[in-house]
């Protein structure tokens, strides 16, 4: 399985890749096939059962709103999240969908989608079935989607043929390894980025991965940007303020004094600014999940204030070649959901990458990366995904903010030795999907334990 810089990285609309990002596409393709194989004038119903943590969690993670807009053919690169609320209401109101906006069928949001808090699926927490009807009300076609993370979503079709989640090519580096990874880069005396940048030119040529890099990034500096002078409060009931815009502002008050290093400040507001317009179903990216994806932009977006223009946009491509290549590694051979193996799959893999990407990008020789995205995973390892009321708000928000910080400490740690270190990052990794898998289900975005029943009631 080769996978992509850009299956990593992709532009979605918040709060949470597994719970909107994935689920729309599963519903998207599920209309997609029913259009090659009866045509969509014969399906005269849907009805979608969620089930384990999108059931548990769906609610306050906007999955009913995700499978309406894949429903409609909308791609979450293309969604536009001023206009969901009111799609929502008008298909309320109506009772009516229009697949991919053609056909319309009778659809209610509160019969057709069903949440079944007591079954999980045999393959994955997050489990889909999809159902469609003809006239007659005889269920004509169905699947099972399963949403793993990031926004990957697998079939049962795929499963039972053992079909790879991402097109299989022949590569110049074929690494699963991180040990694989950094004999490819001392055998050809090449940096982490550049393997990963070499592997990619089996996709498209130089000029259009730089290009889409960028075009990754500008929408992650722009979350940073709108969350950073957006006030008011998150949806959802938990009544949280706004923290991103408070903060930038005091610090752009205390730079202007010159008098304290804010670094530790940035980085958290940035962290926080995207993780806010995540929460409140903004458009981010994936990084690798939505859940996660303050930390990468934050650690980039401070490290860019610190050189020179001129050389911006080369420190962007090469930080997100290196990011990619190390979350690839916890892609293949762990976990990226947090419904499997908790907030350390999405916030600590995170971690890693930014640790190692930063220290590629501020001159570290491949040992020191290593060593890098090994810190930056190694103190979040049995971290619990436990969101108070099912939203991505409290602990998220805030440990998005922690993560960022501790990505940049561990990068300037790794950067002070010569790389030599117990632990390796594939033992870390390994270790990480053994503590995932040991950990209590209540524990894994169930909001089933954790700080998610144990906050104090207003």
């Amino acid at each position: 399985m080769t996978v992509s810089i850009f299956d990593l990285f992709s532009i979605g609309i918040g709060p949470s890749s597994s719970h909107t990002v994935g689920p729309m596409r599963a519903a998207r393709t599920f209309v997609e096939k029913l259009e090659k194989q009866f045509g969509l004038a014969k399906i005269q119903g849907l009805q979608i059962t969620l089930y384990g943590s999108l059931s548990l969690t769906g609610k306050g993670h906007g999955t009913d709103k995700a499978l309406v807009l894949g429903l409609l053919g909308v791609k979450p690169e293309e969604a536009e999240p001023d206009t969901v609320p009111a799609l929502m209401q008008q298909i309320h109101t109506t009772q009516t969908l229009a697949l991919f906006k053609q056909h319309t069928l009778p659809f209610s949001l509160d019969k057709d989608i069903l949440y079944n808090d007591h079954e999980t699926l045999p393959h994955h927490v997050n489990g889909m079935l999809f159902r469609a009807y003809d006239s007659s009300a005889s269920c004509i076609a169905e699947n099972i989607f399963y949403s793993i993370g990031g926004g990957f979503i697998v079939d049962n079709e795929q499963l039972q043929h053992k079909r790879p989640l991402t097109v299989t090519k022949k590569v110049p580096y074929p690494y699963e390894t991180a040990k694989q990874l950094m004999d490819f880069c001392n055998a050809d005396n090449k940096k982490i980025s550049e393997i990963v940048n070499a592997n990619e030119l089996i996709w498209r040529d130089q000029g259009e991965i730089d290009s889409k890099i960028l075009k990754i990034w500008k929408t992650m500096a722009q979350s940073i940007e709108k969350g950073c002078s957006t006030k008011g409060i998150l949806p959802g009931g938990l009544e949280v303020r706004r923290r991103a815009p408070v903060l930038y502002e005091k610090l752009t008050e205390q730079d202007k004094t010159g008098n304290q290093d804010n670094t530790m400040g940035w980085l958290n507001c940035f962290a926080m600014a995207v993780n806010e317009e995540n929460a409140a179903g903004g458009k981010v990216v994936t990084a690798p999940t939505n859940g996660a994806s303050g930390i990468i932009p934050a650690v980039l977006y401070y490290h860019l204030t610190t050189i020179p223009k001129s050389e911006h946009e080369a420190h962007i491509c090469q930080f997100l070649l290196t990011a990619a290549g190390i979350g690839v590694l916890y892609k293949k051979r762990a976990s990226i959901s947090g419904a499997e193996v908790g907030c350390q799959g999405e916030v600590g893999v995170a971690c890693s990458m930014a640790s190692g990407a930063l220290a590629e990008v501020l001159g570290g020789n491949v040992y020191q990366v290593e060593n890098a995205a090994e810190i930056g995973m190694e103190h979040h390892l049995g971290l619990t995904c436990d969101p108070i009321n099912g939203l991505v708000q409290i602990p998220c928000i805030e440990r998005n903010g922690m993560a960022a910080v501790r990505a940049v400490n561990a990068a300037r740690l790794a950067l002070m030795e010569d790389g030599q270190h117990i632990v390796s990052l594939d033992k870390v990794i390994k270790t990480m999907m053994k503590t995932g898998e040991d950990m209590l289900s209540i524990y894994k975005e169930t909001s089933q334990g954790g700080l998610a029943v144990n906050h104090p009631e207003c």
